[in-house]
């Protein structure tokens, strides 16, 4: 049997370390407005991992910024690292968090009816006006 990839990250500060196993779910950059403001950026680039794969060690806080997600930070130095479903079921972790920034590439957009305007995605990755379809 295989070896099972592993990849790690960690926040700003080095006071919360994760480790995700295995391959993501999925890897998406989302343009809501939920993520606008939660990020403090124009869009939230995320590797949505089961829950059960993800490891987190550190001191983090949460904001439930949906009945669906909160959002998961770093409490001594603020970044901004996961979305986590309230349901337990999976985890968005910031591409940018891990420590190989490059081990993802997103496959889509998702939300782009709420985009910024002056975002120029040419990258040629399937657009969501909403959430993928089903």
């Amino acid at each position: 049997m295989a070896a099972q990839t592993v990849r790690e990250g960690g926040c700003l500060c080095g006071a919360v370390r994760f480790r995700a196993e295995g391959e993501p779910l999925n890897v998406r950059v989302c343009h809501c407005r939920r993520c606008q403001m939660a990020m403090g950026s124009p869009f939230f680039a995320r590797a949505l991992f089961d829950q059960r794969a993800l490891t987190i060690q550190g001191d983090t806080a949460c904001y439930p910024s949906s009945e669906a997600l909160e959002r998961v930070f770093c409490k001594a130095c603020g970044t901004r690292l996961f979305s986590r479903r309230t349901n337990g079921s999976a985890t968005g972790v910031a591409l940018a968090a891990f420590d190989d920034r490059n081990a993802f590439a997103p496959t889509e957009h998702i939300w782009v009816s709420e985009k910024l305007h002056w975002v120029c995605l040419d990258d040629g990755l399937p657009q969501y006006p909403g959430t993928v379809p089903p």
